[in-house]
């Protein structure tokens, strides 16, 4: 099929208002949760430099590549994944576009239940609740807040709620405006915690074990671990950015507008280890915490500090907005989808949508309390779900992107990378070698890994 063909199916499609609109939109779709709450302590328990530096390389190399292949995609067709595999990789590969779809339907299921937590903890701040000196106490403060039953139900709910009443309207009034305000909002946020964090006695301690090699503690665990990073960062593979792309202009260019929304994912990575680091260390913490790094430890800091309630209240804030831009694209994804595939209005798709979200939310938050003896092949529900599309479907859905892009529809990718500006030869070759052939070999890798094959 002509990239013609495919670029002309939906004239009426929504647009992208302006082009800062869409970086910022999917720069919050890729940074999520990630950069504040995975980054830092992904980096604590994998030495440090040694994870962030190989983390930027991959980035920057396999990352960008996919990420601009699945802008095209999106673009060429006007569709999301579901069609856009079907359109340029044909019937063999059509159903991983339905999985992609599937993978981020699921991922925003369990994801929902954590920002329910963001909420909770942000209402907490503002009311002058929740700080406690000791790390410990704070870790079984949220233990007994998660298993708590009604309050992280509420919680997920009022999450999803607020996510269903962005998507509703629309993508330019509705996604496109709480970017351009929430992205920059973060930044800044994260700068002020970041330059009282440094202000610490002993904080350069957490900047050194961020940014100077540590060559003892690299290992190949530690190269896989940045490897997978790299590829959850930009949230490839989850059909988001994929749908994203449908609403970009044939005239803007791909290739350095997706550059900038991936400078912004390393970024607000960078930040967040700034914002967290300095402050462990300050405070003799241990920054191989695990994921309850930033949950169990960040507001013993805070307690210690002074007007400690008000940076509390900022770093909850942050988390809370991190988490929105993310779940606003796959709700969004998810929305689109059943528009595009039965031609159903907005408001209906977004009703079905958080309906059943809001019911396999429960379900994952109750997980953690009144049904964790609910499990299904020794996981608990939550934990299915999450080793599900991070094991499974969103390494299955890169694999079919890189392959697609790559060999099956490459004289159409090729088309539109020169769309607007006739690109090098030498940046197209790379291209094809990265996504066609590095790509595949890598993710293969880091699935056969996720999967405990070795």
């Amino acid at each position: 099929m002509s990239s013609t063909s495919t670029t002309s199916s939906t004239d009426t499609r929504s647009q992208w208002g302006s082009r800062i609109g869409f970086i910022l939109a999917s720069a919050g779709s890729a940074v999520g949760l990630g950069a504040i709450w995975k980054f830092p302590y992904m980096a604590g328990t994998n030495g440090g430099s040694v994870f962030l530096l190989p983390y930027i390389f991959f980035t920057l190399t396999i990352g960008l590549t996919l990420l601009i292949g699945e802008m095209c995609m999106g673009r060429a067709t006007r569709a999301g994944a579901a069609k856009a595999f079907q359109q340029w990789g044909g019937n063999k590969v059509g159903w991983i576009g339905i999985l992609s779809v599937l993978t981020g339907y699921l991922v925003l299921a369990f994801y929902s239940v954590v920002g329910g937590w963001t909420v909770y903890y942000m209402i907490q701040a503002f009311l002058g609740h929740g700080i406690i000196n000791d790390p410990a106490q704070m870790r079984g403060a949220f233990d007994a807040f998660a298993s708590s039953g009604t309050l992280p139900v509420l919680a997920h709910l009022t999450f999803l709620a607020v996510t269903a009443v962005v998507v509703l309207l629309g993508v330019e009034k509705g996604i496109e405006w709480v970017a351009k305000f929430l992205m920059p909002l973060l930044f800044i946020m994260m700068i002020i915690l970041i330059v009282r964090g440094l202000t610490l006695p002993g904080a350069m301690e957490g900047v050194k074990f961020l940014f100077k090699p540590d060559w003892s503690a690299f290992n190949g665990e530690s190269l896989l671990n940045a490897m997978g990073f790299a590829f959850f960062s930009l949230s490839v593979g989850s059909g988001s950015q994929m749908n994203y792309g449908s609403y970009l202009s044939k005239k803007v260019n791909v290739v350095t507008s997706t550059t900038w929304i991936v400078f912004l994912a390393i970024m607000a990575s960078i930040l967040g280890g700034l914002m967290i680091m300095p402050a462990v260390f300050a405070f003799g913490l241990s920054p191989d915490g695990g994921p309850g790094l930033t949950f169990a430890t960040m507001p013993a800091v805070f307690a210690q500090l002074p007007f400690g309630h008000v940076f509390a209240v900022i770093f909850y804030v942050c988390l809370f907005v991190a988490a929105l831009t993310s779940s606003i694209s796959i709700f969004e994804m998810s929305v689109q989808s059943l528009c595009d595939q039965f031609k159903w209005s907005r408001p209906f798709s977004v009703l079905l949508c958080g309906t059943s979200l809001a019911i396999l939310g429960v379900i994952c938050a109750l997980s953690f309390g009144p049904w964790h003896d609910v499990t299904f092949f020794g996981l608990d529900f939550f934990s299915l779900l999450d080793y599900f599309t991070s094991n499974i479907g969103m390494p299955i859905g890169v694999f079919g992107l890189a392959i697609v892009v790559g060999w099956l529809a490459w004289p159409m990718a090729r088309t539109q990378l020169n769309l607007v500006v006739e690109q090098p030869e030498w940046l197209l070759k790379g291209f094809r070698v990265i996504a066609g052939g590095v790509a595949p070999f890598l993710i293969i890798v880091v699935m056969l890994k996720g999967l405990g094959v070795f």
